[in-house]
């Protein structure tokens, strides 16, 4: 018995000494390995500390330099980020190499462009709305406070993000409108000028002398507060109409803000009312004939009363 388990004892004490070794051999080969590297690991340490302090001096350079060119947060703070995160992977990439680490960098860079394409595919509406809402930062159409049209939407500009640009409308709803179709789709700012046509439509009777309606309306819309001094206020007659002769005053007021127009557009209607009233011009409203047939006519009519009943003797 003992001479059947000894071969199987000397076999595993064997086995065991081989695995020491392997071992042994290895942790002194990574030992070794360390050693030599110890210097690249030194300069990787000190390359990866002058990346961080790189990175945030960059993110301060421009965050204190940015506003010098553009005066959206979102933007800076966008610019400001992207720098430090740059900043960050170039010095990843150097410290890499310095470790001869070449095929670790070839490995991420190919991740990064796979990502990169997978995430583009995945949410091109917002990479388009992103890259808007920084072209519009960057051409200015409209700044913060402008009245604008856009998108059949009217309103003051409250914000600009890089998503959206957001619209007070004079009826106070807050609508957000997204950079791509901004960027896209016509767009009117009416503040941009800071002044502002206001157009008012009437009509006189054909009998009316409309020479006489030029200088009432002119006189009429003089009075108007707030007009501009450099452009004079016109009538210019513009059809005839199927029961008036339609005209148009036109004048200049200062713009800031919608009530502005939408005031003077008021005070302009009442003005011209009053004096049309005071001088006997008559603003004509639509008049319908209708022409229906006789035949017509009698079946609408109602049926004859019946005569009284004579009373009995």
């Amino acid at each position: 018995m003992l001479l059947t388990l000894l071969p199987v004892s000397m076999f595993g004490l064997t086995q065991i000494d081989k695995a020491f070794t392997m071992l042994t051999h290895k942790l002194i080969g990574w030992g070794q390995e360390f050693i030599v590297m110890l210097p690249n690991l030194l300069i990787a340490a000190l390359v990866l500390v002058a990346t961080l302090y790189a990175a945030r001096l960059s993110k301060r350079l421009i965050t204190n330099i940015f506003p010098r060119i553009s005066h959206s947060a979102a933007l800076r703070d966008l610019v400001a980020t992207l720098s430090y995160v740059l900043v960050l992977l170039i010095g990843l990439f150097f410290v890499l190499e310095v470790l001869n680490l070449q095929k670790t960098v070839t490995s991420l860079l190919a991740g990064v462009g796979i990502i990169g394409l997978a995430l583009g595919f995945a949410f091109q509406d917002i990479a388009a709305n992103f890259i808007s809402g920084i072209i519009l930062v960057l051409q200015r159409p409209f700044t913060v406070g402008d009245v604008i049209k856009t998108n059949d939407y009217t309103g003051l500009v409250e914000r600009v993000s890089l998503r959206t640009t957001d619209l007070r409308q004079a009826t106070g709803e807050l609508v957000r409108v997204p950079n791509r179709k901004v960027f896209e789709n016509a767009l009117i700012n009416f503040t941009i000028n800071s002044f502002r046509r206001v157009d008012v439509d009437c009509g006189v009777t054909y009998d009316a002398d409309l020479d006489q309606v030029r200088s009432v309306a002119l006189a009429a819309i003089r009075e108007v507060p707030n007009l501009a001094p450099e452009r004079q206020p016109d009538v210019m007659f513009t059809e005839f109409g199927e029961s008036a002769i339609a005209f148009q005053v036109r004048f200049w007021v200062p713009f800031e803000r919608q009530l502005d127009y939408v005031s003077a557009k008021s005070e302009a209607i009442m003005r011209i009312k009053r004096a049309f009233d005071a001088a006997g011009i008559v603003i004509p409203f639509p008049i319908r004939t209708l022409d229906v047939p006789e035949t017509v006519l009698r079946r609408l009519a109602p049926p004859p009363a019946d005569p009284p009943a004579t009373p009995k003797a």
